[in-house]
């Protein structure tokens, strides 16, 4: 077994690849990633004096506020993965965790997510102090974020939310996904599981993203004989929770590209009341699914492409 660089933190999760979790790219499909890091999140609860955090008789829960994950290397079926996480940093309520998802048989990441927790009450999600036995553990599992882990293409800057269905209507933003949550799309406290939004804007994106994948192989020289998609790098920040029986609306547009990737916006919103659950930020690549690598985007796609994007879309 060859290994890596050893990575900072403490084993929160460990288990594979199953066939059913891949998608039609023939690798994990962006869901399971999430599903992953929230099972690795209850074991670093528990790391930190938590360890009933998400039983239905908990106390006191976590509620993911954010996630920044960089999606480093594919992971296919059959493949054995483990996760490492430790604490960023920690304030009276809320903390920034490093969750590294690694592919055991070299060590390499697979993935690395840093994800923004509050510490709130079960049922009414409402902010309150960590205990001090969190605090003093806390200490003991900070860590520092690896390079390879930290945010490339994206701006974690803080952000005044710019989503609503009003203003989607306003920019021509495409519908990618219409539905409502069911009971098993959440958790034990009744609200959202974390990985349905990125789930749904998975679900939804080819008929979204299609058509600029094939500008980027019409203009391509040589051309892919077969493309797919990838996500590099996602900024997902959850506004609200949605609880079952919600109703959940998609809309999507793209930002702008360059030479090799394309950065389009998601938003999640209550076609109800028009205000958002939730907002995202992806960085995307063009796949060539013979050679497992990247389609370069020509200048000529680029300028196609530009034709296409939204000015003002943001998060």
């Amino acid at each position: 077994m060859t290994t890596a660089e050893p990575l900072p933190g403490v084993e929160i999760w460990r288990g594979g690849v199953n066939t059913w979790d891949c998608d039609e790219m023939g690798h994990m499909n962006v869901r399971f990633y999430v599903s992953r890091a929230m099972e690795g999140l209850a074991g670093l609860a528990a790391e930190l004096g938590l360890p009933h955090a998400f039983s239905p008789y908990a106390n006191a829960t976590l509620v993911v506020r954010e996630q920044h994950i960089r999606f480093l290397r594919e992971a296919h079926a059959g493949a054995a993965l483990h996760m490492l996480g430790g604490v960023i940093s920690i304030s009276e309520t809320e903390a920034r965790l490093l969750q590294l998802l690694v592919h055991t048989a070299t060590g390499q990441l697979a993935a690395s997510f840093q994800t923004t927790v509050a510490h709130v009450t079960p049922r009414e999600g409402e902010a309150f102090p960590w205990p001090g036995v969190t605090l003093a553990r806390a200490e003991a599992l900070k860590v520092e974020i690896p390079e390879m882990a930290r945010a490339r293409s994206l701006d974690l800057s803080p952000f005044e939310p710019t989503a609503s269905l009003a203003r989607a209507d306003e920019l021509g933003l495409r519908r990618t996904g219409l539905g409502a949550l069911t009971p098993t799309d959440c958790d034990v406290f009744g609200r959202m599981r974390a990985e349905q939004f990125i789930g749904r804007v998975s679900d939804g994106i080819g008929a979204f993203i299609g058509p600029f994948r094939d500008t980027v192989v019409r203009h391509a020289d040589p051309k892919p004989a077969r493309v797919g998609g990838a996500v590099l790098e996602y900024r997902i920040v959850q506004l609200a929770w949605p609880r079952a029986g919600d109703r959940v609306e998609l809309r999507s547009g793209l930002v702008s590209a360059d030479h090799r990737t394309m950065r389009v916006v998601h938003w999640m919103l209550d076609p109800t009341t028009g205000q958002p659950w939730g907002t995202s930020e992806a960085t995307t690549i063009t796949f060539d699914l013979d050679a497992r690598k990247v389609a370069p985007i020509s200048d000529a796609a680029r300028a196609e492409l530009a034709k296409a994007a939204v000015a003002g879309l943001a998060l």
